[in-house]
């Protein structure tokens, strides 16, 4: 678990706490946030327009860099922030208030006050003037559902702490009395300028992450890994770094075309044939690129292993020959001018220092820091001393054996680390007692395996001669291992670009060689508003099916902009959506698509409302959530935006679904070109084009997906052309379903019924099998009458075995 601090203790110079006393003066921006297990959640409330902007759970490194950037981005004036926080966040505010150009005031709050539920209370009792004054807690947590979402615990614990200082302030509302709250006007998501808007929602019916339970029983509680997904198909990382750089990219897809066009540049290379042996070996380098900032913050605390020596070794030597192999490489690459460059000779010096200084083969045999011969001159001295000691003590036994008791048959001087030099002797039959033990000149020091060990005259002189020779090599060792630290970490700025550049390397390497692996093409990036894919196929899809029907889309500037396609279940409507979504993601991450060309324009968003799922933490129904994204769309879709709809409106009476669809398109239609997204929709209503509920517009294309019908049975063509769906074929599907056969009548003849107007009758005849088992018992037990015998009453048998049975038959 991350290590916390405490910032209420005292704050660094240039920072100012404000933990209980805030002044009165309102700021422009102020920010609140909160980081977590390398997670930043954020919102700001911006008093020029009395909106709250949100920004959902992002990862981060531990350097912040994302929480710089939208502090540059949006400057700040106050940064609400816990008083409990991980060291990365107080070394952050440190170096935030250490910059003479820009010195934002802290504002420190108790960690309780950071509380989820204490946060979404906050907001309920929130001022919205918009809302009516009737209106119930249950009402407006549903509406507030659908302007901010409840998906994002950090998020939310940072907007209960900034709705406690705006109260506390009584920002815009100084001179208000004090029953009138800080008034909100908006809520906005929040997306850094150059990244692609992309809800949590989006990643997960698209299947960009997915994430299963760890099939081994031993990690079933330590977490999870990726399942079949987009990232875990295309992350084919040789390190851990580049593993982690990839997702950020998932995570933050970006519009900056000089970024893009530097990736594609990258990928277009190792996805050539005759560079494979270039993408070979540098895959082979990267898998030793190991944990650098781990190793320097050890190095830091001198608290570095043998394992860490190995790792560093085997880091810097990676990175110098991933230098040299890169130096043959076109230098009109940028990234390889980069590497070629940023890779200095520091590099090399490190791992000369390390090759020269640590013997890695004794360290390991001795589980610790040991260096090479001709290092130092003392410890060589040392280590002869140590090398010759055997001989020289066998000669100080000898002697001592002279003047020890004729009854003694054997001695020997050993040295022990920490103890020093004893003379140790057999224990003697005569030997009982501890008195026995005590022999003239020797001082008796403890007995150990039948030997008892003495300090003599001569190994007191040894101890004063050569000392604690094992002790004194480990010191001078460690003062050499702790000036080659030293030597390190002054260069450790070259170290991190390594960490930096090799993982930007090793991203681009694992999608060129999905790329390769997969059939992908390099996308055209065009500043414009049009997407254009040819021959598009599913990346996920196409690697489960055996066939699969590659289809085109085109979206121009003014014409097809609004996408309708109709067809029967299970013909590909949500598959063809998916794929769309997918190439577009990917072309904005950089990566290679699958489809035979593409041009797609810079999107600045990607907007689902697929799948509906019931909301458990906010207690919303399945309707409700396709509502909540489907207003997310309108509120925050642009002319830039792509948006995906499937099946919106069925959650509900059909006439109210059919008509908030249709209410839905037209708004999109009656607008000017240069606001419609990119919209593609998928819908079984086909009455919505049937009974002409949309207005006509060159923006709007009616598509539908090819099928064929021999006999009763229905083929799926899954090959997209112009068109309307006339009919959804719901019986040829039910059968494919497996579904029985008079089921399935009975429901072509109901909606026949339906369609024409006629009334339907009910059907409650029994099935035929049961019929004719009732007829065969009632005509066994009236053969088994006998007629003749007075006793027998033939009116009480028609009335309990015929009658009952006739009454279950049909009507008619």
């Amino acid at each position: 678990m991350a290590a916390m601090e405490d910032l209420r203790g005292g704050g660094s110079e240039g920072l100012i706490f404000a933990s209980t006393e805030e002044e009165e003066d309102s700021s422009e921006i102020l920010l609140s946030v909160l980081a977590q297990h390398d997670q930043v959640g954020l919102c700001f409330y911006d008093c020029k327009d009395s909106s709250i902007n949100y920004m959902m759970d992002t990862p981060d490194n531990h350097e912040l860099h994302l929480l710089a950037r939208i502090i540059q981005e949006i400057s700040p004036q106050v940064i609400i922030t816990s008083a409990k926080q991980e060291r990365c966040m107080t070394r952050f505010l440190q170096q935030l208030g250490s910059n003479p150009d820009y010195k934002p005031e802290v504002v420190t709050y108790p960690y309780v006050d950071f509380g989820l539920e204490l946060g979404k209370q906050r907001l309920l009792l929130a001022h919205l003037p918009f809302l009516p004054a009737s209106i119930s807690e249950q009402e407006k947590l549903a509406y507030l559902s659908s302007c901010i979402s409840f998906d994002f615990p950090l998020m939310l614990r940072a907007v209960g702490a900034l709705l406690k200082c705006l109260d506390r302030r009584r920002v815009g509302v100084e001179l208000e009395d004090s029953s009138v709250g800080v008034p909100i006007l908006h809520f906005r998501a929040y997306t850094l300028k150059g990244v692609v808007h992309i809800n949590k929602d989006a990643y997960s019916v698209l299947q960009i992450f997915k994430s299963e339970l760890h099939p081994s029983v031993y990690k079933l509680h330590s977490g999870e890994k990726e399942g079949f997904s987009l990232y875990g198909i295309l992350n084919c990382c040789r390190c851990r770094f580049g593993s982690r750089l990839l997702r950020q990219w998932f995570l933050r897809p970006t519009v900056d075309l000089a970024v893009l066009r530097r990736r594609q540049e990258v990928i277009r290379f190792f996805a050539s044939p005759r560079n494979s042996d270039s993408l070979s070996t540098l895959q082979s380098s990267l898998r030793n690129i190991r944990n650098i900032p781990t190793l320097l913050h050890r190095m830091s605390l001198s608290h570095t292993k043998v394992t860490d020596w190995q790792n560093l070794y085997k880091t810097v030597f990676s990175a110098v020959c991933i230098r040299d192999t890169v130096r043959h490489l076109p230098q009109s690459v940028h990234l390889f001018r980069d590497i070629s460059e940023g890779f200095s000779d520091d590099l090399h010096h490190i791992a000369s220092l390390i090759s020269r200084v640590v013997d890695f083969e004794t360290s390991v045999t001795e589980n610790r820091f040991t260096i090479k011969p001709n290092v130092d001159p003392a410890v060589d001295e040392k280590k002869r001393q140590m090398a010759g000691l055997s001989d020289f003590l066998t000669d100080v036994a000898r002697r001592e054996l002279e003047h020890l008791d004729a009854n003694i048959p054997s001695c020997c001087v050993i040295y022990i680390p920490l103890i020093g030099f004893l003379l140790s002797i057999p224990r003697l039959p005569t030997m009982v007692e501890k008195e026995d033990f005590e022999l003239v000149g020797l001082d008796f020091m403890f007995l150990s395996e039948d030997r008892l060990h003495y300090r003599s005259q001569r190994t007191k002189e040894l101890d004063v001669l050569l000392g604690d020779l094992h002790c004194d090599i480990r010191d001078m060792e460690m003062t050499v291992m702790s000036q080659l630290q030293d030597a390190i970490l002054e260069r450790s700025a070259a170290l991190y670009k390594v960490l930096n550049l090799t993982a930007e390397l090793d991203c681009l390497m694992a999608l060129s060689k999905a790329s390769q692996e997969y059939g992908y093409t390099s996308p055209k990036l065009v500043n414009q508003r049009k997407i254009s894919i040819t021959q598009g196929r599913h990346p996920l899809l196409e690697l489960c099916s055996p066939v699969f029907v590659a289809n085109p889309f085109e979206s121009c500037e003014s014409q097809g902009r609004v996408k309708i396609i109709t067809g029967p279940n299970s013909c590909g409507k949500s598959i063809y959506l998916k794929q769309v979504g997918l190439i577009v993601f990917m072309a904005l991450i950089g990566s290679d698509v699958p489809a035979k060309e593409a041009e797609i324009g810079l999107v600045d968003g990607i907007f689902t409302c697929l799948q509906g799922r019931e909301s458990v933490s906010v207690g919303l129904s399945t309707f409700m959530v396709d509502l909540n994204q489907m207003s997310q769309i309108l509120n925050s879709g642009t002319g830039n935006s792509l948006v995906l709809i499937d099946e919106f409106g069925k959650g509900t009476n059909t006439v109210d679904g059919l008509s908030l669809l249709a209410a839905t398109i037209s708004h999109w239609l009656r607008k000017a070109p240069a606001d419609v997204p990119h919209v593609l929709l998928a819908t079984n209503f086909h009455s919505l084009l049937q009974l002409g509920l949309l207005p006509t517009s060159g923006l709007l294309s009616l598509l539908t997906l090819e099928t064929e019908t021999d006999g009763d049975d229905l083929v799926f063509l899954y090959q997209l052309k112009e068109g309307i769906c006339q009919c959804s074929y719901a019986a040829n599907v039910a059968r494919l379903a497996g579904l029985p056969a008079n089921l399935v009548q009975r429901g072509v003849e109901v909606s026949e019924l339906y369609r024409t107007g006629r009334p339907i009758k009910r059907v409650d005849s029994a099935s035929s099998d049961e019929q004719a088992n009732r007829c065969r018992t009632v005509v066994e037990r009236f053969m088994s009458l006998d007629l003749e015998d007075e006793n027998v009453d033939l009116q009480s048998f028609m009335k309990e075995e015929v009658l009952p049975s006739a009454g279950q038959l049909p009507n008619n």
